[in-house]
Order: C-alpha cells, then structure tokens, then sequence
C-alpha cells in the first residue's frame, strides 16, 4: 500500500501522516453509507472512517490481554 503524507502549510508545517485508500463496496452498501452521510451531513470519507474507528476500537477491547487469557 502507498503511503501519501498531507504537507500542510501550517505555522509548523508538520501534520500527521494520512494514507489514502481505494476501496471498492457492493452497491447497496455504498447507498447505505451515501444516506447515512447525507443524514448526518458529513461526507462519505467521515462516515467510513468513524466506522471504521469504531470498528478497531470494539475489536481491541474484545481481544484477550496477555497473561489474562
């Protein structure tokens, strides 16, 4: 996968590394992230990162802790 870092032109000029992604999703799907953007009025990308987010997060705190499995 490539790696595309943002340059901003903040006073720092430094900003946190994001990688961009091509994915491909089965139409219905795509039409229900599309609603739910259009709903909460926030783009797509938003929609697929918060799920995605929550996604991880759930998955962590379902994994076992080493040494308490």
């Amino acid at each position: 996968m490539k790696e595309k870092r943002s340059q901003g032109s903040g006073r720092t000029g430094k900003k946190k590394a994001a990688v961009r992604a091509s994915i491909t999703f089965p139409p219905a799907l795509y039409s229900t992230l599309e609603e739910i953007a259009q709903e909460k009025k926030v783009s797509l990308a938003w929609v697929v990162r918060d799920a995605s987010e929550r996604y991880v997060a759930e998955r962590n705190a379902e994994a076992p802790r080493p040494g308490k499995g």
